[in-house]
């Protein structure tokens, strides 16, 4: 395993891990909620922050479960690959064109949650935002592994991943500071 691969395969195992950790958490919360409709979750900190605002939407379950478990599953996945490719497997490629799929819809299905959660219900989750955090370094990884070598458009997507990682995160962030800006505002 070259440099880059050994490098993108710990990227996926600590990201693998945080989003893995975040959907337990998240998933326990919910039930600690859905057994006592008075518990007050670890995440819920302020009117901004507040998961257990979050979590009682249609949103946060939006196939029928809660969406934690989809975290859950998908992460463990991505986990298992990750600790695999750190030990030196080495993947076909339609492996990696699994995982780039998978995080394909990870990206969508979170980009929609992101403006739910801004625009619907009007408060964040802290353990949803580690997984906003985490799922575009992981397609920009699996882009890499899939699409690596490419020439035309996607070799541009290949070179310029990090840099649409970034342009991502500045999104949010603006989004979010949009958003909340007179509750951040009245913090100072």
């Amino acid at each position: 395993m070259n440099d880059t691969s050994a490098r993108s395969a710990w990227v996926l195992l600590i990201g693998g891990l945080a989003g893995w950790l975040a959907s337990v958490t998240l998933t326990i919360e919910r039930f600690k909620l859905f057994t006592d409709p008075g518990y007050t979750p670890s995440c819920s900190i302020n009117p901004v922050l507040s998961c257990g605002n979050v979590m009682t939407t249609e949103q946060a379950a939006r196939f029928g479960f809660p969406n934690p478990i989809i975290g859950i599953v998908g992460f463990s996945v991505v986990v298992t690959l990750a600790v695999l490719a750190v030990s030196g497997v080495r993947f076909p490629r339609w492996i990696w064109g699994g995982l780039w799929v998978g995080t394909v819809l990870g990206t969508i299905f979170i980009c929609w949650l992101i403006f739910q959660s801004l625009y619907r219900i009007g408060a964040l989750c802290p353990y949803c935002m580690v997984v906003w955090a985490i799922i575009t370094p992981l397609l920009a990884v699996a882009t890499e592994q899939v699409w690596g070598g490419s020439r035309g458009p996607l070799g541009v997507v290949v070179e310029w991943r990090w840099t649409f990682v970034a342009l991502f995160y500045a999104v949010v962030l603006l989004l979010v500071f949009l958003k909340f800006q007179d509750y951040w505002l009245s913090l100072v």
